[in-house]
């Protein structure tokens, strides 16, 4: 029987597609979603409920409070008292409102750090919502409310160093827009195509099979490829969050979380999608090759085997 499809442009096709897969959705996200202010403060709005970004506000806002108050040795009662107040204001709509007003204020800033200059870390500037915070406890008559910072409360999501090494990436991305990702279809059709041209074309038995070889492999560098992707942001996410303070580690992880479930989610449908094909593909293949007719033998009414041998 012939070979429908070298082994060389098999692993080029493989390859090939593991590749794009990443560089395709990745490219897509950054335009869709982290340059796409309301859907990035929709990614970011259920972390107001959220217990580590809670906690993580909390003690951002009960420190820099506490920097400015000296309560001798009820220092550790007040603080205690100060943080359960802010604490119970975070379970409040007051605080989603908060938290969406300041996540839409630092969109701006967190994509201007991103394409920006160098020494700048990607933060998310929690004033709307300290303002917030102490406007509140302040009606309410909480002591030593009116003692909390307003200002340079934050949580870093990306340290300056690290924000560094990742702009180019961010910029190439960008640049990119949905184009790899179309790409990637595109990759994957002409490979199927191409085999079935190459096969013979029309009414030959050997070009069905080598379209169903080329799917099989395509499916197989989709999956491959949404491994990778899945394999990147692990790996991103543990460096990203090795240089966050560790006061600040357990908000900036929700919120990465939270900004890359569309890639998460966009692994697992590639990777089922891919395999499925593989296998479907390989198993109607495997069918049709053992179906072969003998030779001598007319199809359809056409010439004597000739459009079946291979």
């Amino acid at each position: 029987m012939r070979t429908y499809l070298s082994a060389g442009l098999s692993v080029v096709l493989v390859v090939l597609l593991a590749v794009l897969v990443p560089v395709g959705a990745l490219s897509a996200w950054v335009d869709l979603e982290i340059d796409n202010t309301d859907r990035y403060v929709g990614a970011v709005a259920p972390l107001a409920s959220d217990p580590d970004v809670q906690n993580t506000v909390t003690d951002l806002i009960t420190d820099g409070a506490m920097k400015q108050i000296d309560a001798g040795p009820l220092q550790n009662t007040v603080r205690d008292f100060l943080r359960q107040a802010v604490l119970s204001f975070t379970t409040t709509d007051a605080f989603q409102d908060a938290w969406n007003a300041a996540n839409r204020t630092a969109h701006k800033a967190v994509t201007a750090a991103l394409n920006g200059n160098t020494g700048e870390a990607v933060i998310i500037d929690l004033a709307p919502v300290t303002e917030r915070v102490k406007q509140n406890l302040q009606e309410n008559g909480v002591p030593f409310a009116d003692r909390i910072p307003v200002q340079h409360t934050d949580i870093t999501l990306i340290s300056a160093d690290r924000a560094d090494q990742l702009r180019q990436t961010f910029r190439l991305l960008r640049t990119g827009s949905v184009w790899p990702a179309v790409g990637t279809l595109v990759v994957a059709v002409l490979a199927v195509v191409v085999a079935w041209a190459r096969g013979g074309g029309p009414g030959r038995r050997r070009s069905g099979l080598a379209a169903l070889s080329a799917t099989a492999l395509a499916g197989l560098g989709l999956a491959l490829g949404a491994l990778l992707l899945r394999a990147v942001i692990a790996y991103t996410r543990d460096r990203v969050l090795s240089e966050v303070p560790d006061s600040e580690t357990a908000g900036a992880a929700a919120v990465y979380d939270a900004l890359t479930g569309s890639l998460r989610t966009t692994v697992w449908i590639v990777c089922a999608a891919g395999l499925a094909v593989a296998l479907c593909a390989g198993l109607v293949r495997r069918r049709a090759g053992r179906g072969r007719p003998a030779p001598g033998s007319t199809c359809g009414g056409g010439r004597a085997g000739e459009e079946w041998i291979s």
